[in-house]
């Protein structure tokens, strides 16, 4: 059975740094498209970045500059380097999979990590 796993959150100041990671214990990761995503207290989940199984990455508009997202196969890990940490970036991030590119399209990816929190505060 296929899942995803994230770790690395935690609570961390205001233009501090944080760094994800996204496994598939048990199962290597090399053929899917991996994208994070986000939900901050009362607001709608969110795209933050995607990384395919080619390489290819997109960022939120939101995270352009400051979140750096990267996969080694070998590892079956990807990766979400957070720099330069808003209180807006408060929120619960989830890995998830797909295959055929990457999209911020919730309803693409059919399989989804249990969420690790992330809180920026002063």
């Amino acid at each position: 059975q296929l899942t995803f796993v994230e770790s690395g959150g935690g609570l961390v100041q205001p233009g501090g740094s944080v760094r994800l990671s996204c496994t598939t214990p048990g199962f290597p990761l090399e053929h899917y498209d991996i994208g994070w995503f986000r939900q901050a207290p009362g607001k709608e989940r969110e795209g933050v970045s995607c990384i395919s199984s080619g390489g290819s990455t997109n960022y939120a508009d939101s995270v352009k500059g400051r979140f750096t997202i990267s996969r080694d196969n070998a590892k079956a890990t990807v990766y979400l380097q957070m720099d330069s940490l808003k209180p807006d970036d408060t929120a619960i991030y989830y890995c998830a999979g797909k295959m055929f590119g990457c999209t911020f399209n919730q309803r693409s990816y059919p399989r989804w990590g249990q969420g690790t929190q992330v809180t920026v505060s002063s």
